[in-house]
């Protein structure tokens, strides 16, 4: 998939050739692909309890909510060979999550495109993540994630170096928190 327009926010590559930038309002139509595609995975795995089965570009709600990381400020892009491989959303924790006893950053969207399997752009984008919260001078970086069916996905997060915390209900819907640590300014932990 790839993007349009220059890149003149482009960051470092990291491993592999992943190069993270600065992502906007133009990226929101491929962004929303991202979300598509992995709606079709996950529907062919069987796995609909994360995500359901509609595609997000067919849902205004998530149109929304794309077009609301886009404009906020934290939308992160990764690209490999100039075509965008994954997306990260940092910002503020949403509001079904349970709240943080001390100052974070939050991821709140993570997408990769599935053909990109094994090429590092997960780990790259998680990475940036960290590295963000470390420069705002914070200790604690979390998400959510869908924690039921056979929690594959809280796995791939404990792999990534991310502790589970809280397990949580949105409706029927079973999430659970995880946090990674780093050293550095804020309270004792």
């Amino acid at each position: 998939m790839t993007t349009t327009g220059e890149n003149p926010d482009a960051g470092r590559a990291a491993a592999g050739g992943v190069r993270i930038r600065v992502g906007g309002v133009r990226d929101v139509p491929v962004v929303l692909a991202l979300f598509d595609a992995a709606v079709r995975w996950l529907v062919a795995q069987g796995r609909t309890g994360q995500w359901g089965t509609e595609p997000f570009s067919t849902r205004p709600e998530r149109v929304r909510q794309a077009h609301g990381w886009a404009a906020g400020g934290g939308l992160r892009i990764a690209e490999v060979g100039g075509e965008v491989a994954g997306a990260i959303v940092l910002g503020d924790a949403p509001s079904y999550a349970p709240p943080a006893t001390e100052p974070e950053l939050y991821v709140q969207a993570f997408v990769t495109d599935r053909e990109r399997r094994g090429q590092g752009v997960g780990a790259a984008l998680l990475e940036r993540a960290c590295a963000e919260t470390v420069a705002r001078g914070l200790r604690v970086l979390r998400l959510d994630c869908w924690g039921g069916g056979d929690r594959a996905l809280v796995r791939y997060y404990e792999r990534a170096g991310f502790t589970p915390t809280e397990r949580f209900l949105v409706g029927a819907w079973e999430g659970q928190v995880l946090e990674r640590r780093f050293p550095g300014p804020g309270p004792a932990a």
